[in-house]
């Protein structure tokens, strides 16, 4: 098993980002997987190494990444101690982050002969399923796309009228982080981003224009992100598979840290259905 961790993509006038490939040296021609954390996510969080290593048994490269704002830094890539860096992302950073690491892995593994960069699946869990779901309608490199507890829209999160009006008074909102009891800040130019970018960052107007697979997965018991948000993504989608984990909540019975040496039974129930859809 190869497993490269925190390899820095270096990047002119951008903020670095730290990236994890996995891959069996037994297996030839394996297509690219890469993964998207979400909303106060991190590439190490939970399960997610645990859930690379069986992807990379199966046969395929695995890549997750860190987005550049996510609040992590070089040196410390676990939970957030550049809340500066938290503040000042936004959905059109992580697009962007996700076409630089999309263009380092066909860089990466040009040479190697047994990965196939030119099948690339991206999965998205929560706020990161927003953004693959964008990603997937403007980018023709992609052939498959997974969702995992997935937000459907962009705009309803920035609250209420009044609420956008203090954050614009204020220049800055910020949000508790349960585990960590940090007080995390949104500085206003998020919201501003949004609304300069507001047709490109349509979750649903994006999905209807996607022809590849889309494989939607969600927890019945999800209490972060409602289950709602996937039958909409598979009312719009003309190619979709809708796939509901009983009793899973929004990141599938795993928490942080995930001592276990095995991946929970909904998780490894979330993978098994991944594998068999993308193969």
């Amino acid at each position: 098993m190869q497993i490269e961790k925190n390899i820095v993509l270096e990047r002119i006038d951008k903020k670095p980002i730290l990236i994890d490939t996995f891959y069996s040296d037994e297996i030839k021609q394996k297509s690219v997987i890469i993964f998207c954390h979400g909303y106060k996510g991190f590439k190490d969080w939970g399960a997610w190494n645990l859930m690379a290593t069986y992807f990379a048994k199966s046969g395929y490269c695995f890549v997750k990444f860190n987005f550049s704002h996510n609040g992590g830094t070089i040196n410390d890539p676990i939970d957030f101690p550049d809340l500066e860096a938290f503040g000042n992302n936004n959905y059109t950073r992580e697009l962007d982050d996700l076409n630089d690491v999309m263009d380092w892995v066909q860089s990466h593994f040009k040479n190697n002969p047994n990965i196939n960069t030119n099948e690339i699946s991206l999965i998205g869990h929560s706020r990161g399923g927003g953004i693959v779901l964008l990603k997937s309608a403007e980018d023709k490199r992609i052939t498959k796309l997974i969702t995992l507890a997935s937000v459907s829209d962009f705009a309803s999160r920035f609250g209420s009228t009044e609420e956008i009006i203090k954050w614009k008074n204020d220049s800055v909102k910020y949000v508790t982080n349960g585990r960590t009891k940090q007080q995390m800040p949104h500085y206003y130019q998020f919201f501003e981003d949004f609304k300069a970018n507001e047709t490109r960052l349509d979750i649903a107007s994006a999905t209807k224009k996607i022809d590849i697979p889309i494989l939607i997965i969600h927890g019945d018991k999800d209490t972060s992100v409602n289950i709602n948000e996937a039958n909409n993504i598979d009312n719009w989608s003309s190619n979709s598979k809708l796939e509901i984990i009983t009793d899973a909540d929004h990141v599938f019975n795993t928490n942080h840290p995930w001592t276990k040496g095995e991946l929970s039974s909904e998780l490894k129930s979330v993978v098994s259905k991944i594998i068999n859809f993308i193969s």
